[in-house]
């Protein structure tokens, strides 16, 4: 299952944007609560796909792809150096695939922001510095273990020469995915599981009162900083698309006329985090059960075998696949799509595409 870590500044609206995502109805406080525990919340992601495949086999079941949001606390300055409760947030940050990265982007009298004004860019540095502090005190803790030993077998020498290269990127103030490694050197730091590794989602959190980012007080400074990066970023009025979560899409829609809402924030945000982390998603389907599956991009059918069970990997045979989109045009019929030619066999290294569905022929 896909998780994801929502971080930012207190009072930059994560509470919020976590109640727009889940529709969980966690507290929204106007001041830092000080418990360590995080909200947590697990949320199926919308595929008008996979409704479809419901709706025409009916199953007994229905089980889509899903999500886990944590909501985790704000990091102030001096967490990624255990200050305050910093070390215990940031170590429910570690198990997260990706960063949501909520940046604050509005202005409230009754929530004053913990830096006296409003600097969506240095709000981001903020986060970005405790991010770097915390995977720099990581590296530095295992390079002084490495150090003391006098002879060092070979692949602990190979350990603190990665390590060394990886700290000394960090004390250049950048994340470590940007760092040029090899695949197995990435593979080797996982354990460490480097925050600035991850991939991070910007949300800019704003009001009804900035329709237009571009024409914000902070909105020139705040352009030039989304332009230098490669991160998924996405606008989402928090507050408002809270308040609005219980309405009919008409009375919705009067509430957000004006603003660049095309679709419900929490939809755009599961869809960013999908690309961020280069997942897609496959389907197998029958009068028992319709399932919605993850992979990383880039699998194979015998990868999808595995995600479903290891016994279907290990005995794989073939694939039987077609895409939704055929699937649908040919009737919804298995017969009719093998007779039309896109029901395809496929072998173990087939690479599955988005949309697919999929069914595997095995012997164990």
């Amino acid at each position: 299952m896909l998780h994801c870590g929502i971080v930012g500044l207190p009072l930059s609206g994560k509470s919020t944007v976590f109640n727009v995502i889940t529709g969980a109805g966690a507290e929204v406080k106007t001041y830092a609560g000080g418990k360590a525990d995080p909200n947590r919340a697990v949320v199926d992601v919308p595929d008008p796909r996979f409704n479809r495949l419901a709706e025409v086999h009916r199953p007994k079941k229905t089980t889509p792809a899903r999500v886990e949001f944590v909501d985790l606390a704000g990091l102030s300055r001096g967490a990624g150096k255990g200050e305050g409760p910093g070390n215990a947030f940031l170590s429910f940050v570690a198990d997260a695939d990706a960063l949501i990265h909520v940046i604050r982007c509005f202005d409230n009298a009754a929530a004053p922001h913990p830096e006296g004004s409003v600097d969506p860019a240095r709000d981001w540095d903020i986060i970005n510095t405790e991010l770097i502090f915390r995977d720099l005190a990581v590296a530095e803790n295992r390079l002084s273990k490495l150090s003391g030993k006098k002879n060092p077998p070979p692949g602990e020498k190979a350990e603190q020469a990665l390590l060394e290269r990886c700290r000394d990127w960090l004390l250049e103030e950048r994340f470590l995915k940007d760092l040029e490694l090899t695949a197995p050197e990435r593979r080797s730091l996982r354990g460490f599981t480097f925050l600035t590794e991850k991939p991070q989602i910007i949300v800019l959190n704003m009001d009804e009162s900035t329709a237009d980012l571009a024409s914000a007080p902070f909105g020139a400074a705040l352009k030039k900083r989304l332009d230098s990066v490669r991160d998924e970023a996405m606008t989402l009025y928090g507050r408002l698309e809270m308040d609005i979560l219980d309405l009919t899409d008409e009375e919705a829609a009067e509430f957000t006329q004006g603003l660049p809402i095309d679709r419900p924030g929490r939809e755009r945000l599961i869809s960013s985090a999908y690309s961020a982390l280069g997942l897609i998603s496959f389907f197998t389907c029958g009068p028992d059960e319709v399932r919605a599956w993850t992979l990383h991009d880039g699998g194979t059918a015998v990868d999808a075998a595995g995600a479903i069970h290891s016994d279907l990997a290990r005995g794989f045979i073939r694939a039987q696949v077609v895409s939704c989109s055929d699937y649908e045009k040919f009737g919804d019929s298995y017969a009719n799509c093998r007779d039309e030619g896109v029901l395809r066999v496929e072998g173990r290294d087939y690479r599955v595409r988005d949309g697919d569905i999929i069914e595997i022929r095995f012997n164990v």
